[in-house]
Order: C-alpha cells, then structure tokens, then sequence
C-alpha cells in the first residue's frame, strides 16, 4: 500500500483551511508542498507565509519539494515550518552530498528529486544517505501535465539501485499520477505517490484519495 500525498499546490486556494481539512480526514499520508522560485521552474507557487499557515492546519507530516535554486540558503527556515521531509532537486545542489548532511542535521529526512531527463545514476553515489527520491514524471512547474511513459523503467531501475546499495530510501513519483496509473506505478515499485489535479479537480477528492491508497 502507498504513501499518498496530495499536492496542495492543486488545491483551492480562496479556501485552503477546507481542503487541508480534507486531506486530514482522508486516508492520505502526507501534505505534498511545492516551493518554486520562477528560476529553476518556470512558475513561482507559495512561500513561507502560505506554508506556515498549512503547518498550523495540516495533521500530517509535511512533505515539501524545493524547484528553487540554491536550496541550501533555506533549510533552516523550512526547519522551523515544520517540515519533516525536505527534498532538493539533484540538478539545483552543487554539493548535493553536503545539502543532504546539513537536511539531516537539522532532524528532518532528506529527498532528492530527479526531473525527467536526469537518469538515476545521478544519485547512485548518495542512495544511502536519503529517506527519499522523488522521480518527476512531467517536467516541473505546472500541474495538470501529461505523464511521461519512460517513468516506470526509471522506476524500476531506482528499485534496482536501493536494492544493490542495501539502502531504505522510499520511491516517490510525481506528476500526472492518477487512479489509472496507480497500480501500475507501485508494481514498478514506488512506495509514495504525489497527486494534485486527479485528487482537487475531483468532485469527489476523499474518494480519490482512498482509491489511491488502495490501489495495489
């Protein structure tokens, strides 16, 4: 059974209290927040104000996905609003081993995302040190996109690499993740997976989340 965590970055915002609300009724695991700066990613979302008023809301860990440039200048602060997982994009981190360290250091688990054209060799050297890898399956920065097919390969091919390395490091996927893709996504092995538009476009998001979770 997977992971779920709906993005919020979908959600509505003139009424967000109600949709974290939702998602801490729903059978969903985790609060999936994308932090984007307009530099790394052609979009800019929401920064720290929206995210402390999520934490004070949210009654589940918060899972926060940095496409910002030079991430480090901010672990601190996503420290202190609460985030427990706190993932960096390899292709943003000049000393991505070091990134990861100091993430740890400050008692929070650390990720490190992939966008669709850097292969997992990328992370073959840091496998051990992270809780998780977070496998884009559309090109950052926007919602709503086309699910690239090559994911499933990459997948598996991450599988492959936590299982030589003996690492414990959790598969997230996100992008374009829905009730149909699912199960076909954890046969390839992903543990966690990011919904937004398929769970907040819904008329039904509690359901959508429950068939997430059940998907197998």
């Amino acid at each position: 059974m997977a992971l779920i965590s709906p993005s919020v970055l979908a959600a509505d915002f003139l009424h967000l209290a109600k949709d974290i609300e939702l998602v801490n009724q729903s059978q969903a695991d985790w609060f999936h927040l994308d932090i984007m700066d307009g530099v790394f990613v052609p979009n800019i979302s929401y920064g720290m104000p929206v995210m402390k008023s999520i934490q004070s809301l949210a009654q589940k860990p918060l899972d926060v996905h940095l496409m910002i440039i030079e991430p480090e200048r901010y672990f601190e602060e996503f420290q202190k609003l609460g985030a427990e997982y706190l993932t960096i994009h390899a292709e943003a981190s000049t000393h991505l081993h070091r990134s990861i360290q100091v993430i740890k250091s400050l008692g929070m688990k650390a990720g490190v995302a992939l966008n669709p054209h850097t292969p997992i060799s990328a992370v073959e050297e840091v496998i051990q040190d992270i809780e998780l890898l977070l496998i884009m399956s559309v090109n950052p920065g926007f919602g709503g996109q086309k699910f690239i097919e090559n994911t499933y390969s990459k997948i598996e091919k991450a599988k492959d690499l936590i299982i030589q390395k003996n690492a414990s490091t959790l598969i997230e996927i996100d992008g374009g993740v829905n009730v149909e893709n699912a199960s076909k996504l954890i046969a390839c092995g992903a543990d966690a997976l990011v919904a937004g538009s398929a769970v907040f476009a819904n008329e039904n998001p509690t359901q959508v989340i429950s068939d997430l979770k059940n998907a197998h």
